[in-house]
């Protein structure tokens, strides 16, 4: 009886290793579908901070007024950078992208001066902001002559911003499933070759919390070796991505990216343990013979 615990103990253990490199495989999967997650949503975001919001000054401003209306915006939570355009900056710039043939026609500065700001991408929508025109416009009456920005941009890129959240969500959803299932399976195939050791164990009085304990430990140890090759694995992937396309760098966030990393540790070791502690309460009721 003992030797035939001992050889399928030694049966069982390089099993783990095999549990442990599937289980690794399928993390690094649901970890490479949850960065391009986090760059996606990323990319949008860049995208709505970077489009521009215009505050054309009156030309009979005051310049004490000019300089409340700057620290007013730059004041406000959801504003990102703000910058006071002059009417020499605003030429240049002009001339920058266009022609300087209007200089022979018009000899003054015909640009006004202006206020240009951004915005966080939670506020860069069409309907928050007017409302934040609106604001401004309220608190300073009759200094901004007119309030603009690219509305189609916005409605575009809100709209586009939408469908692929909605698109990954659902990827993201169906994919963690199948990985709960594909680790599921994985685990119960390595117990399943442990399946005398734990009937023996059974068979010569050994509670199932005292047959349990062990193997649940082991479980966690494994989701967190399984777990941790994944991560490094991800890490690896991203690296090598942004050595050749630098632009990625921009969309790292890393405090999403602990988010994930802590994720896979967790749906690893949860999934493990579950799945291990299902295997041996499965075998601990079964009948030897229907062990064969």
């Amino acid at each position: 009886m003992s030797q035939f615990g001992k050889s399928s103990s030694k049966r069982g253990k390089p099993t783990y290793a095999y549990a442990i490199i599937g289980v690794s495989l399928v993390l690094f999967l649901f970890g490479i579908v949850g960065w391009f997650f986090l760059n996606l949503r990323k990319t949008a975001d860049y995208f709505k901070e970077n489009i521009q919001v215009q505050c054309f000054l009156n030309r009979d401003a005051t310049s004490k007024k000019i300089d409340s209306v700057k620290i007013y915006i730059a004041s406000l939570p959801y504003v990102k950078s703000s910058e006071y355009v002059t009417k020499e900056m605003a030429i240049k710039r002009f001339e920058a992208d266009n022609d300087t043939t209007w200089r022979q026609f018009i000899k003054s500065n015909p640009l006004p001066e202006s206020i240009d700001f951004y915005v966080t991408a939670d506020h860069v929508q069409s309907d928050s902001l007017r409302a934040i025109s609106s604001r401004i416009e309220g608190a300073y009456p009759g200094v901004i002559s007119e309030y603009k920005f690219p509305d189609e941009i916005v409605t575009k890129v809100g709209g586009f911003a939408k469908v692929m959240f909605f698109l990954f969500l659902g990827a993201a959803i169906i994919l963690t499933i199948l990985v709960i299932f594909s680790i599921d399976n994985t685990i119960r195939l390595a117990m399943y070759s442990n399946r005398f050791l734990i009937k023996t164990m059974q068979m010569v009085g050994a509670t199932r919390g005292f047959i349990a304990r062990p193997i649940n430990i082991r479980a966690v140890i494994n989701g967190l070796i399984a777990s941790g090759i994944a991560i490094v694995m991800i890490w690896v992937v991203m690296l090598l991505v942004e050595s050749f396309r630098p632009e990625f760098r921009v969309l790292r966030d890393n405090k999403s990216l602990l988010l994930l990393f802590l994720g896979i540790i967790v749906l690893g070791i949860t999934i493990t343990l579950a799945s291990t502690y299902r295997a041996v309460i499965k075998y601990l009721k079964m009948k030897l013979d229907d062990l064969y």
